[in-house]
């Protein structure tokens, strides 16, 4: 006989808010440096960007992240405004640093990030001229879930601040992905697929652009950088659902005109599997920004927003 869901979402509250308190301390420390990258995915120990984490209530935490100015994502300049994919991937390392050490997932297949959404106080953002921005998280974990397997889903929301300034928010939702194969996409990019230049699609370098076009055609997410240390950490098959964000964000920027300094709002929601390149992406215009839909065929794999700032 089969536990009501209800019943065994309750018992991973429960399980979550009985396991000690053990993250007083800097996340590389904890879980030494090699651990560290390997459980947030990261190309190198020089990606982490979590600081120190603190229990402060039964689903609550305190953090402190540090922003590098030479961020991957970020433009090299003397003085730097941060790229806000460097606030979700920030989240992203807060919430896999939690599950690991407080609710380890014991099922398969893994829980992956589903839904991203992110908000932004333009006006607060600082340009940093120094080596780093410290950044402090007020972090909550929410709507838990188990299954047979263990731990199903939850979703993370992290509140930034800058000097006691807030910077903007962040909600990620996991769950367990559905076992399923990539969906058909071309093998290889079609002829006459162009990139457009960085600057177009509000993107630091060339190497950080995910998306080409042919005359008279619309956009293929087609990375320009297949092994990009950020938003394709060891070269997945399948896109993460940042990523999914980031190419919607630059096809919003490269169809309307705006610039990246104009976002402060993105989301997406991830219905199927997105693989590396191939899948088209169409954006519709609305009057305080754009929506966006990554296909592969007739198959809708995601959705996404991006809100922009009124002229």
């Amino acid at each position: 006989m089969h536990e009501p869901a209800t019943v065994r979402s309750r018992a991973a509250a429960d399980r979550w808010e009985r396991l000690p308190d053990d993250l007083e301390a800097p996340v590389a420390e904890l879980l030494g440096a090699e651990l560290a990258r390997r459980t947030l995915g990261l190309e190198t120990v020089t990606a982490l960007l979590v600081v120190s984490m603190s229990r402060r209530g039964s689903r609550s935490f305190t953090a402190v992240c540090q922003w590098p100015r030479l961020h991957p994502l970020n433009e090299r300049a003397v003085a730097v405004r941060h790229h806000p994919l460097i606030m979700v991937e920030s989240t992203r390392q807060l919430a896999m640093a939690l599950r690991h050490r407080r609710l380890p997932e014991s099922g398969t297949p893994p829980l992956r990030a589903v839904s991203v959404r992110l908000g932004l106080h333009a006006a607060a953002l600082p340009t940093e001229q120094g080596s780093a921005t410290d950044v402090a998280v007020q972090l909550t974990v929410s709507d838990l879930a188990a299954d047979s397997g263990g731990l199903a889903a939850y979703r993370v929301t992290a509140e930034f601040a800058h000097a006691a300034r807030p910077l903007g928010w962040c909600s990620m939702r996991f769950a367990r992905a559905t076992p399923q194969p990539p969906p058909a996409a071309e093998a290889g990019p079609r002829a006459g697929l162009l990139h457009p230049p960085a600057g177009a699609v509000g993107a630091a370098a060339d190497t950080d652009v995910l998306l080409a076009r042919a005359p008279q055609a619309g956009l293929v997410i087609l990375p320009r950088d297949p092994g990009h240390p950020i938003l394709l950490a060891g070269r997945p098959a399948l896109l993460p659902a940042p990523t999914v964000l980031e190419a919607g964000r630059q096809a919003v920027m490269l169809t309307s005109g705006s610039t990246a300094e104009a976002v402060v709002g993105l989301s997406v929601e991830i219905r199927a599997a997105v693989p590396w390149r191939g899948a088209g992406v169409e954006v519709t215009t609305e009057p305080c920004g754009a929506r966006f839909a990554v296909t592969v065929g007739p198959q809708l794999c995601a959705t996404g927003t991006v809100a922009l700032l009124r002229p």
